[in-house]
């Protein structure tokens, strides 16, 4: 299967930094570019879900700490889950339907 992959993209026969020029050939950039791109992009994911796993574990939210530590989305669920996901709170939606109830 890896060497179908390997084949598939042309870098089958590459290695090292070979393999990072080609793909920084193939999007029409510098090695040292692509270089840059790839820490930059490294570096927001880190800090995203760095943030995102802090808020999930002072929040004792044991599933979304696991979520947000399995899947990498570049920054985009860790996003969510800081500004939309960990404001809702399942304990005030359980309490108002109770009430509602009575």
């Amino acid at each position: 299967m890896a060497d179908a992959l390997t084949t598939l993209t042309g870098l089958g026969n590459l290695n090292g930094m070979d393999s990072y020029q080609a793909v920084a050939d193939s999007l029409g950039i510098s090695l040292w570019s692509f270089i840059v791109v790839v820490i930059a992009i490294g570096l927001w994911v880190l800090i995203w879900k760095g943030l995102a796993l802090w808020k999930a574990a002072s929040k004792k939210s044991i599933p979304w700490f696991i979520i947000l530590l399995i899947f990498n989305t570049l920054g985009i669920l860790e996003i969510l889950y800081i500004f939309v996901f960990s404001k809702i709170s399942l304990k005030r939606k359980i309490d108002s339907k109770k009430k509602k109830k009575k």
